[in-house]
């Protein structure tokens, strides 16, 4: 017996679905009611898939045995290095520049090619100085987690250490007014380890991330050295400043300040410009809005006490 075809599906997609229709109202929501691009010229937004390539080879020239190739030797090691360089710093210097054209501001760092050029150089000649950050991280780690056994497995292994290298390329790039680009880096790391961190953020030496996964620290965060936090951590902003006409003011210091030598455990949230004394130590689920003195112990009876 032979099955009959269902009228529906014998008409033309675009009837079907009344594609016309929907689509004439799309360009009137995107060129007029609801248009959100700069007048002028359309521009290609920076690749999501080439940033992460251009990390892959910054992570590789900086570590070239553990994310490169094993075999690489005291005669091969800085040609690779070199030539790894050289494509993930042309590729980032497109994005950066394709990031500056798409916001569309001439004041933009990278908006003219000769500028992109010369950010990307600056950003090149601290990458030395970032590897010897890294490093005391990676030893951080070590000391801090009686569950890690050696060093490669902490750098290629721990979402911790992954997040932090993303984060303290990213600083740089946000510091030189990179910032879209910086922006993508950082949310790239927080798809791959769940751990949220603003490029803005400034990290001292030595910072460890245990577990990692829900940690968020914000824009204005200022960490200092050999500070050591758990999962689910949150280093965020108690309000929101506005203007005289009810606009966000975009900028001002809304994040806490953690002092050296501090370990935050899992689950603690610390809000707003606030200060965590350096050598204290913050215990996990607490709610924290107020200064901590140096070489404080905070639990959740303490932090009821003294904010009740």
């Amino acid at each position: 017996m032979k099955r009959e075809i269902p009228t529906a599906d014998l008409e033309p997609t675009t009837r079907r679905w009344q594609l016309d229709r929907i689509v004439a109202e799309l360009r009137v929501s995107r060129e007029e009611t609801h248009s959100i691009r700069r007048d002028g010229e359309a521009r290609q937004a920076p690749s999501r898939d080439a940033l992460e390539a251009v990390l892959n080879g910054l992570t590789a020239a900086l570590f070239p045995r553990h994310y490169g190739r094993s075999e690489l030797d005291g005669e091969n090691i800085d040609y690779f290095v070199g030539n790894t360089l050289s494509v993930a710093m042309d590729s980032l210097c497109d994005q950066i520049h394709r990031g500056a054209l798409f916001i569309g501001d001439e004041l933009t760092a990278g908006f003219r090619r000769e500028d992109a050029v010369e950010l990307t150089r600056t950003f090149g000649s601290r990458l030395p100085i970032v590897r010897g950050l890294l490093i005391n991280d990676l030893r951080a780690a070590f000391v801090g987690d009686p569950a890690a056994r050696n060093f490669p497995e902490i750098l290629i292994g721990y979402p911790g250490m992954t997040a932090i290298i993303h984060h303290r390329l990213a600083h740089i790039l946000h510091g030189l007014g990179a910032r879209l680009v910086a922006r993508l880096i950082a949310e790239i790391a927080h798809t791959r380890t769940g751990i949220d961190i603003h490029p803005g953020a400034s990290i001292g030496s030595g910072f460890f991330i245990d577990h990692g996964t829900g940690v968020v620290i914000g824009e204005t965060a200022i960490i200092g050295d050999n500070v050591r936090v758990y999962q689910a951590v949150t280093l965020g902003a108690r309000h929101f400043p506005t203007d005289d006409d009810g606009s966000l003011i975009k900028g001002d210091a809304r994040h806490p300040i953690v002092e050296d030598d501090v370990v935050i455990y899992a689950g603690a949230t610390i809000l707003g410009r606030i200060t965590i004394g350096r050598g204290s130590t913050i215990g996990g689920n607490v709610w924290v809005t107020q200064d901590v003195p140096p070489n404080s112990i905070v639990t959740q009876a303490t932090a009821r006490n003294k904010q009740g």
